[in-house]
């Protein structure tokens, strides 16, 4: 397979997780704090783990670009310019260091590596989230943190780790059929 053919077959990839993320985006459930349980952290972490650091965050920057233009493909069905100064938009922006450190950490062999790099972009993730969450909501980062991060950190490494598992069949099969994993 030539380059230029495997670089497409990526991006199509890319493009393809993005609907991913973009669907399960919409899988959640409110809660009092305003920050509503979904599935976007088990997205985006799929989405790195099968697709590597570089198109994984390739496929998360389309994601956030496309909510960004208005495509309603935030959770509960949002888009907008206006998640960029929103109380949880902190989290969204927190996708691309964690994409592309949990694909850093999938393409390692090691599994320490693997289990750090995934937990320092879970928290790349929650440290933008709860930054922006105390600047927009005028809490302390203490608060911000117990409100916006802390109901949600067993959650996210569960979710990681359910994907990551996940990632594994959905690599084998992709390579039984020909396509780059």
């Amino acid at each position: 397979m030539s380059k230029q053919s495997d670089t497409t077959r990526k991006m199509i990839m890319a493009g393809m997780m993005t609907a991913v993320v973009a669907v399960m985006s919409q899988i959640q459930f409110p809660l009092p704090s305003g920050v509503p349980v979904t599935m976007q952290t088990f997205a985006v972490a799929l989405c790195a783990y099968v697709l590597g650091w570089k198109y994984g965050l390739v496929s998360t920057f389309i994601y956030i670009l496309v909510g960004a233009v208005g495509v309603p493909v935030f959770a509960g069905f949002s888009g907008g310019i206006s998640f960029a100064v929103s109380p949880t938009g902190g989290y969204i922006w927190g996708f691309l260091p964690m994409a592309a450190l949990c694909g850093l950490g999938s393409e390692s062999r090691n599994k320490l590596r693997l289990y750090l790099f995934s937990l320092l972009g879970l928290a790349a993730c929650h440290l933008f989230g709860s930054v922006q969450l105390a600047v927009t909501a005028g809490l302390s980062p203490l608060a911000a943190f117990a409100v916006g991060s802390a109901p949600y950190l067993v959650k996210d490494v569960i979710c990681m780790a359910a994907a990551y598992w996940l990632s594994g069949a959905i690599r084998r099969a992709l390579q039984a059929s020909g396509a780059p994993a």
